[in-house]
């Protein structure tokens, strides 16, 4: 049976570093330094408005000669979100950040956001799957799996 996103959550804390529409850019990038993350989710209302990423930094203030100090993240944040359900599997999301280019994917519930998934995250379970399988596979050959 495939993992799902709701596999992986239960794995890793759930907490999602949100940032308000109102904050600055620089506000934003404190929390994101703070907390090793590479993105924060944008609210306004109660409700997910955008996502604010490294990215987004780099081509909407570096590159343009914008001032983060000034710069509000609703101004350069990416507004039209790509998530996903906790139904979805670890293969849907690798497809779809593969398809859209993208690194993070915020996991809504009922238009609730309740987790938040990297590439990171994905490359992680797919490589922990793996060695799995190879440990099963040492311990069939060497006949200590059970039957």
């Amino acid at each position: 049976m495939p993992s799902t996103v709701a596999d992986l959550l239960r794995r890793k804390p759930t907490a999602v570093v949100t940032v308000d529409e109102g904050a600055t850019v620089f506000q934003a990038i404190e929390l994101m330094d703070a907390h090793r993350i590479g993105c924060v989710v944008v609210v306004g209302d109660g409700s997910v408005v955008g996502i604010f990423t490294e990215r987004d930094y780099l081509r909407r203030i570096a590159l343009q000669g914008r001032t983060s100090r000034t710069t509000l993240v609703s101004e350069v944040m990416t507004r039209d979100v790509i998530s996903v359900e906790p139904e979805a599997t670890v293969d849907d999301c690798m497809a779809l950040m593969t398809e859209q280019r993208i690194r993070h994917l915020p996991v809504m519930a009922a238009s609730r956001l309740v987790g938040m998934l990297s590439i990171g995250d994905l490359v992680k379970h797919v490589s922990d799957e793996a060695q799995e399988r190879a440990n099963q596979l040492e311990r069939l050959v060497k006949g200590s799996y059970p039957a």
